[in-house]
């Protein structure tokens, strides 16, 4: 893949300030995509955009081809007429400290669902009901009549993981399908039309930004949830049992970080009945995603070359094994399908030679991230920035990661040794050092440098997005109106100019 050099800003559409309690695809992610066109950036980064549940992680969605109903703008709904103006003061209020997740969700979901039922009254015939149309015509029989009956009856079992309802849902009993789908009808329709006017918003949204110059890097994990559509539409793809509950779970072994390694729990992929299918669910995946974006991060790569496999009901990752993947057959038959893939190979972590021959023979691009880079034992022998190859996506940080300024203090700032080292490596003049972390980034040889937007804004760790293994309280940081102003965009623009990498420059 032939990447111009070029940076880009990192921000989940969630983090957005405006809307009604969370970030949206609204006026304020237009506002910001124009800002990101001043200031020469021709990349956003996001997220997954899926359907969370519980724990609010864009990583454990309830769906890998739906969109997340709470990034619905209602102000673009009113505007419209979509909806009325008064229904806005029944919404979330917009909090300093971040999203609340619990409000948002019960008073956005209600709304929506008022909305979604005034629309199913519409006149047939009109233009919107057109599109409707074609909306569900393009996609019911790939996924959305499985996730809008999935929603539908998890919200019929208050919200529990569908392996604890009734055994005739849980086994995909035909009658029993067939009795859910009439009795749940009008529920269905609803989260239909929900699922219409999110990707609606969201083509106009990507529509405005390429018309900005401006293209939009996605994201795909490698696993998907064990409680999503997907599991319970396809179980024959994962390692269940006959109750639908996984035999065999992902994580990764003990490390460095880590002496029990990490369980995430994740069922695992039945590779041979992918293999069997031709791989086409990944197909369906790839399409719907590229879709949406226009350049792929897949995470945890190394997964694709071996994973990680732990017998379900383990208390820790400790008793697993590596197996292989087959790697080399599901890329071929992207490729095959789609031509040359424009994916970033999330390589980080301990990877070996054979992961690496995986992502050089596809040609991806990989990630370097600086903290990764540098550590806590600075050697400036090893931290010119001629060194990273052009093949190579550099961040000063992603979502996991600290910010750059609050990785800095952590390793003991300017009053350390290591922290002195690193500024004077930088010829820094100690006054605004996450200006000389992002210099560095993008001086580097790597074809894109990629920056979260708090690190722009000099901002510490009280802005972090994620600490991974921490159960609560993530997921939720969110600019504020005026934070990210034109002091900040003009100095991006002009740090993008020195380091040739605006638009057309390279």
């Amino acid at each position: 893949m032939n990447l111009e050099r070029a940076s880009g800003i990192l921000l989940h559409p969630t983090c957005l300030p405006g809307g009604h309690g969370i970030g949206d695809l609204g006026p304020a992610a237009r506002h910001f995509v124009d800002q990101l066109a001043e200031a020469g950036q021709s990349w956003w980064q996001i997220l997954p955009l899926g359907p969370t549940s519980a724990g609010n992680s864009p990583y454990s969605a309830l769906s890998t081809f739906a969109g997340n109903p709470l990034l619905i703008s209602f102000d673009d709904l009113i505007a419209e007429g979509l909806a009325d103006s008064a229904i806005q003061y029944r919404l979330p209020q917009n909090r300093a400290n971040g999203v609340d997740y619990g409000d948002v969700v019960s008073a956005k979901l209600a709304a929506l669902d008022e909305v979604c039922a005034n629309f199913l009254r519409r006149d047939g015939s009109d233009e919107l009901w057109a599109d409707f149309d074609l909306f569900r015509a393009r996609h019911e029989a790939d996924w959305l009549d499985d996730y809008a009956l999935f929603i539908a009856l998890k919200d019929r079992h208050r919200g529990r993981p569908w392996q604890e309802w009734n055994a005739l849902y849980v086994m995909r009993d035909p009658m029993g399908l067939s009795e859910a789908r009439h009795s749940l009808g009008m529920e269905i329709r609803r989260i239909k039309v929900q699922q219409f006017l999110f990707f609606r918003q969201w083509e106009r949204l990507r529509a405005h930004a390429h018309s900005k110059g401006v293209r939009i890097i996605g994201d795909i994990p490698i696993f998907v949830a064990g409680d999503s559509a997907d599991v319970w539409s396809k179980p024959h793809l994962f390692e269940l049992d006959n109750t639908g509950r996984p035999t065999l779970v992902a994580g990764v072994p003990p490390d460095y970080f880590s002496a029990t390694g990490q369980l995430w729990g994740n069922p695992l992929y039945r590779w041979d009945a992918h293999r069997a299918e031709g791989f086409a669910w990944w197909q369906l995946r790839m399409a719907k995603t590229l879709e949406m974006v226009d350049l792929v991060r897949v995470d945890h790569f190394r997964g694709f070359e071996a994973y990680w496999e732990i017998p379900a009901g383990q208390e820790t990752a400790i008793n697993g094994r590596w197996v292989p993947a087959p790697g080399y057959e599901l890329f071929q038959s992207l490729r095959d399908r789609f031509g040359d893939v424009p994916v970033i190979a999330e390589d980080l972590g301990i990877i070996t030679d054979e992961v690496e021959r995986l992502r050089d023979h596809f040609g991806f691009p990989g990630m370097r991230v600086l903290p990764f880079e540098w550590g806590e034992d600075f050697h400036p022998e090893r931290s010119d920035s001629s060194r990273h190859p052009e093949n190579r996506i550099f961040y000063t940080g992603t979502h996991d990661n600290d910010t750059i300024l609050g990785w800095f203090r952590h390793v003991g700032g300017v009053d350390s040794d290591t922290g002195r080292a690193m500024l004077d490596f930088l010829h820094s003049n100690h006054t605004a050092v996450h200006w000389d972390f992002i210099r560095y980034a993008m001086e580097t040889n790597a074809r894109l440098a990629v920056v979260p937007v708090q690190d722009v804004l000099g901002l510490g760790t009280e802005a972090r997005m994620n600490i991974p293994g921490v159960a609560d309280g993530n997921w939720a940081w969110r600019l504020q109106p005026g934070q990210f102003d034109h002091h900040a965009v003009e100095g991006l623009r002009a740090l993008t100019e020195r380091t040739s990498r605006l638009p057309g420059q390279s």
